[in-house]
């Protein structure tokens, strides 16, 4: 395994990142104790600063280790193209029309479900929103998907006083089902993504492979939650209500979001198009409310970070995946997304020469599979803690208790992987 000083002390920098993100709860509680520099320990404590924090660091160390020149050459040649459309998607997404439009949808289904099944509307809303918003980033890319449950769910769970389990458990199937929710389209899901041109990868191709096996594990995540915290779901709110969104409103919110979706890999054109965006919103404020600005500009920082310190790990991620069996990549892509970013590993995946077809699809299904482990693991998982973080106690999400939360669905994901 050959290195350079740079790589070797890159891939230093990068596992320190990933040990911060487990105690970025820690340094909420050091915000308490010490008020005198409480600011530096809640930005530490920020877990979409840590990436970007530590990535400066690595460009430091490339200046200080190399020179400066190599240190900016190095920065100008990643392309952050993934981090500029989650910012844009998340804003877009996540505005008053389209979550009015996701809300109603999914009020719709869920009324007649309830109607049958003569039963609360809370656990049904709560089943939907966890089955049907995954299945949906097939088609809006997963990031989007994230942006409307994680708004969605923050309504119906985390804006009530809950459990811990309810807390954590919610997150877990959440990041599992998003993970493995866009991998029916070829274009949707960050992992599948980085290799479906490599690999000549069709729409039609994902749906034969993952399609049938990633819906059924959605239902039962979905339904597995369901029936274990369906007591403590409360209904809905009916005393306030909202007044009715025009469709025309509606209509020019979605084209703004299928223009970001389809342009999705051009950086001037979505960024065009989100800044039409945000200037219509501000020319027609009447049914809007404030876009999530600061929220997709952490993530947007925190996916930057990581496309710098990911770059850096190839020289031990790339032969540690060339000397495993299809189902030791299976598992070894799963556990190693824990670590990284899986579309960072699907993407070393493919510059392995002579792969099978087996080998292509162990890597890529445990790389969704092991999607909701951590924060790191998939690309919209940061969207997703961006907005639910301030409901979890001391406005920190524990890594710890999140890898917990995210095993039993991710066990799901691997037997119908597996087994299927």
């Amino acid at each position: 395994m050959n290195f350079t000083p740079t790589e070797l002390g890159a891939s230093i920098i990068f596992a320190i990142a990933v040990l911060h993100t487990f105690c970025t709860s820690y340094f909420e509680t050091l915000a308490k104790k010490s008020p005198k520099h409480a600011g530096l320990w809640h930005l530490l404590g920020e877990v979409e600063i840590v990436f970007g924090f530590w990535a400066a660091i690595l460009v430091i160390f490339i200046g200080l280790n190399e020179n400066l020149e190599t240190a900016k050459t190095f920065l100008n040649t990643r392309n952050f193209t993934e981090p500029l459309f989650v910012f844009a998607i998340m804003i877009v997404a996540g505005s008053k029309p389209i979550l009015y439009f996701a809300e109603q949808l999914l009020q719709t289904l869920g009324l007649g479900t309830r109607l049958l099944l003569r039963t609360r509307s809370a656990p049904v809303l709560y089943f939907l929103t966890l089955a049907i918003t995954p299945l949906m980033g097939s088609l809006i890319t997963e990031p989007a998907a994230m942006t409307l449950a994680a708004f969605l769910l923050r309504d119906l769970v985390y804006r009530h006083q809950c459990s811990k389990a309810l807390l954590f458990g919610t997150l877990g199937v959440l990041f599992v089902n998003i993970s493995i929710g866009g991998t029916l389209t070829n274009f949707a899901a960050p992992p599948v993504l980085m290799v479906a041109s490599t690999w000549d990868w069709s729409s039609a191709f994902m749906f034969k492979n993952f399609g049938i096996e990633s819906c059924i594990a959605i239902v039962i995540n979905a339904l597995g939650a369901t029936l274990l915290f369906h007591r403590q779901l409360i209904e809905p709110s009916t005393s306030k209500k909202e007044a009715k969104m025009p469709m025309a409103v509606i209509c020019v919110h979605l084209l703004f979001l299928l223009g970001v979706v389809v342009f999705a890999h051009d950086p001037v054109i979505f960024m065009w198009l989100l800044l039409f965006f945000i200037g219509y919103t501000i020319a027609y404020p009447k049914y809007q409310s404030p876009l999530i600005l600061k929220e997709a500009l952490l993530v947007g920082f925190f996916l930057g970070g990581l496309v710098v310190l990911g770059a850096q790990q190839g020289w031990w991620l790339q032969p540690v995946l060339e000397m495993m069996s299809p189902t030791a990549v299976f598992y070894g892509s799963l556990a190693l997304t824990a670590l990284t970013d899986n579309a960072a590993l699907t993407y070393l995946g493919s510059l392995v020469t002579g792969t099978s077809p087996e080998f292509k699809l162990a890597l890529v299904s445990g790389a969704v599979a092991g999607g909701g482990l951590t924060v790191i693991a998939n690309a919209p998982n940061p969207a997703g803690i961006a907005i639910l973080r301030p409901h979890f106690p001391n406005g920190a999400v524990s890594a710890l208790y999140l890898l917990i939360a995210a095993l039993p669905p991710t066990f799901v994901a691997i037997l119908a992987y597996r087994l299927l």
